[in-house]
């Protein structure tokens, strides 16, 4: 692994696990935890593969998942890729830093025709490494396939920072809403779910 995650230096000791038990009590308690998987899905053709980057305990891989989509999970955080195993099994989840993503040396070599990163995933990567994670997760990409990114603009990483790691990595912004049911980009806005594609 290289320089320790934000999920590490900026959370406190035994966050990981809270997070996994806060995700697993609103699933109990029903609540909707697939918007983002809706999307994604939507803009996949049936039975595709998809990645899911920055899985977490891996509820938006496991609804693509149910929906015939082919899910490969990655995370730095064994904490959550165990609870990932746990309460979704079908989905290959793997443990590994996505600024040094190589999915092809895990046994993974074929591309996606997408990738996803939920959460605030691009938030807690690394400082200064945006660039190479989004890199990284592109290079796991078809041409013609995208990458959409979402995460809290009140957050350390700006909006501009943020387009300056996409052309850095090669890529372009193709949409950008305000939430993950596509309601409309405004400046007021404290959500960004960018549509990305290879430049």
């Amino acid at each position: 692994m290289g320089a320790p995650t934000r999920w590490v230096t900026e959370t406190k000791p035994g966050h990981s696990q809270w997070y996994v038990d806060r995700f697993r009590t609103m699933a109990a308690e029903g609540r909707d935890l697939g918007g983002e998987a809706r999307l994604v899905d939507a803009m996949l053709a049936p039975g595709s593969r998809v990645l899911d980057a920055g899985c977490g305990p891996g509820r938006v891989g496991a609804i693509l998942h149910e929906h015939g989509h082919a899910v490969v999970g990655v995370d730095a955080d064994p904490v959550l890729i165990e609870a990932a195993e746990q309460d979704h099994p079908g989905p290959r989840w793997l443990v590994a830093d996505l600024a040094e993503l190589d999915l092809a040396a895990m046994g993974e070599p074929e591309p996606f025709a997408g990738a996803v990163l939920a959460g605030n995933v691009i938030v807690f990567v690394a400082a200064g490494t945006e660039a190479e994670v989004l890199r990284r997760v592109a290079a796991h990409v078809v041409d013609d396939g995208f990458l959409v990114v979402g995460f809290h603009t009140d957050r350390e990483l700006t909006l501009a920072a943020f387009e300056d790691a996409v052309r850095d990595a090669g890529l372009r912004l193709e949409h950008r809403f305000a939430t993950w049911d596509l309601r409309g980009w405004h400046d007021g806005a404290d959500f960004a779910v960018n549509v990305l594609r290879k430049a």
